[in-house]
């Protein structure tokens, strides 16, 4: 095991909110801590308007694509944050489990994602901070 903080971010789909908050995470904390993300119904291919809208900011999450989560996952994280999934959302004893109640952006344009986009980031750079994981941008 790794003294890196670990967090996984989970959503419905893993085509959006998940994998800005990836995104944002991977992009803040450089090597200083683990992410990943995941989806209780994985969609075919991340959503374009959530790649626009994090390219803007500099991010490239083009090349991620929707997965399902795992229990090994779940297990190694520090931290799960669920973003809508509700009961479909895997739950263990002794993790620590941070729900963020966000606008789900599929359908939407970039206009419609960028204050997703800006609170997903603003929520990652609050759990940096909690973890002590230096921001590196």
């Amino acid at each position: 095991m790794s003294d890196r903080p670990a967090v996984l971010f989970l959503c419905v789909h893993n085509a959006g909110r998940s994998q800005m908050a990836l995104g944002f995470f991977q992009h803040l904390a450089g090597d200083a801590a683990v992410a990943w993300s995941g989806g209780s119904e994985p969609a075919d291919a991340v959503n374009p308007a959530a790649v626009a809208a994090m390219r803007e900011r500099g991010i490239d999450i083009s090349r991620e694509y929707p997965k399902p989560w795992t229990d090994d996952v779940v297990r190694a994280a520090d931290v799960v944050v669920s973003m809508g999934c509700g009961d479909t959302c895997p739950w263990f004893p002794g993790k620590r489990y941070v729900d963020w109640e966000l606008d789900d952006p599929a359908g939407k344009g970039v206009a419609e994602v960028r204050p997703v986009r800006d609170e997903i980031e603003r929520r990652v750079r609050l759990l940096l901070a909690e973890l002590h994981v230096p921001v590196s941008r």
